[in-house]
């Protein structure tokens, strides 16, 4: 399936790059004021192993302190590549170039490294057939942008918020006084949106079936429960995984048979990718 690398909105790109310039250049880089403000060059160089993503949130950090920029990238969002790489290099304002670094990597290395995490769980279900899902265990403020670096591992987007699918989970149904009847709430108020539910038992996954819904979540199932999921629901709704999920556990479950495995971890737990920006022709 090819991914979607379509980044964000640009305006949810300013935004983001927005917030970031002002908590880190308040009323101004007392530092890069004392350097001459002259025409200067720099590169982007990575210095671990790592998949690309973030160029959007980086040019717009560089491009916001210095229109003229030009910045050539010699990767592409979604690229593997190794210790060592010039991602790209710049031409513009000394004084720019500096200010700009520190948020502009930022954004690089967080994202590189969820899309690097991603595609490390994804290259474990190679071949089963199983999709990772992302979570809204995401970094306040900076959720379409992690979820667009999920994207470019090699993972997909579960919902992006608490507006765009209906999921109804343990508090939910308690709720509603039984999983049947929040299902037909659900419907009743929000019949275009996807319905996921989520299960606790092997008895609760047949009213989920019975019901009907768009996704069946089963949580925290362990390896009996989880292979009787399977062979019970054969097919009829997708089942998800989520809890309990490592890159060790990871190949067990996807072998089992399930269509989606929701990893929290994506987002949650950021490995920054070794990145630096350095002042200077790029070596050759």
């Amino acid at each position: 399936m090819p991914r979607d690398l379509s980044p964000p909105p640009a305006h949810v790109v300013a935004d983001d790059v927005a917030r970031a310039l002002a908590e880190d250049l308040g009323t101004g880089d007392v530092t890069a004021a004392l350097l001459p403000d002259v025409a200067d060059v720099a590169y982007l160089l990575c210095k671990e192993d790592a998949v690309v993503a973030g160029r959007p949130w980086f040019d717009a950090c560089h491009r916001a302190l210095d229109p003229a920029v030009v910045i050539d990238w010699r990767v592409q969002e979604g690229d593997r590549v190794p210790a060592g790489t010039v991602l790209a290099t710049l031409s513009g304002r000394a004084r720019a170039l500096v200010s700009a670094e520190r948020a502009s990597l930022n954004f690089m290395q967080t994202l590189s490294g969820t899309a690097t995490t991603t595609a490390a769980y994804v290259k474990v279900v190679e071949g089963t057939g199983t999709r990772i899902l992302d979570t809204r265990k995401t970094l306040p403020g900076l959720r379409l942008a992690q979820k667009y670096a999920v994207r470019c591992g090699g993972g997909s987007n579960h919902r992006i918020g608490l507006f765009d699918t209906v999921m109804l989970k343990e508090n939910h149904v308690r709720a509603a006084g039984s999983l049947t009847a929040a299902v037909r709430a659900a419907r009743q108020a929000q019949p275009a949106l996807p319905l996921v539910v989520e299960v606790e038992s092997l008895a609760q996954l047949e009213e989920a079936l019975a019901a009907g819904c768009d996704r069946i979540l089963i949580d925290d199932f362990d390896v009996a429960m989880r292979r009787a999921a399977v062979r019970i629901a054969a097919g009829r709704i997708p089942l998800e995984v989520s809890g309990g999920v490592s890159l060790e556990t990871l190949r067990g479950i996807a072998e089992d048979g399930v269509d989606f495995i929701s990893v929290g971890g994506l987002t949650k737990h950021v490995h920054a990718i070794d990145l630096s920006l350095k002042l200077g022709p790029a070596p050759r």
